[in-house]
């Protein structure tokens, strides 16, 4: 997990063939949402067990739902959601 200015919050290694959205509830509960507005994540995220977890800490969960779900991404910030490549970039930092 990073924050606003792409920096590491809270980092939990995992085997690759564990799925993102099984790890995300750990990593949400291990940061302090208090000031949050908004938390990002890619459709890997997509659960309403982790959107119910954001929510309660205060926040809104800015994830796009998969395709096959009847809820419609209506209440999504697009533009928030586009500038999460500072994640993509954080993460590239730590593997090189």
């Amino acid at each position: 997990m990073v924050g606003a200015c792409g920096n590491p919050l809270e980092i939990i290694i995992t085997a690759g063939n564990v799925n993102d959205v099984s790890i995300a509830p750990e990593l949400i509960a291990a940061v302090d949402l208090g000031e949050t507005e908004a938390v990002s994540a890619d459709k890997g995220y997509d659960s309403d067990k982790l959107r119910a977890q954001i929510m309660e800490e205060g926040s809104k969960a800015n994830i796009p739902y998969k395709r096959d779900r009847e809820e419609k991404n209506k209440d999504m910030d697009w533009y928030l959601y586009k500038i999460r490549h500072l994640v993509e970039n954080a993460f590239a930092r730590l593997k090189h």
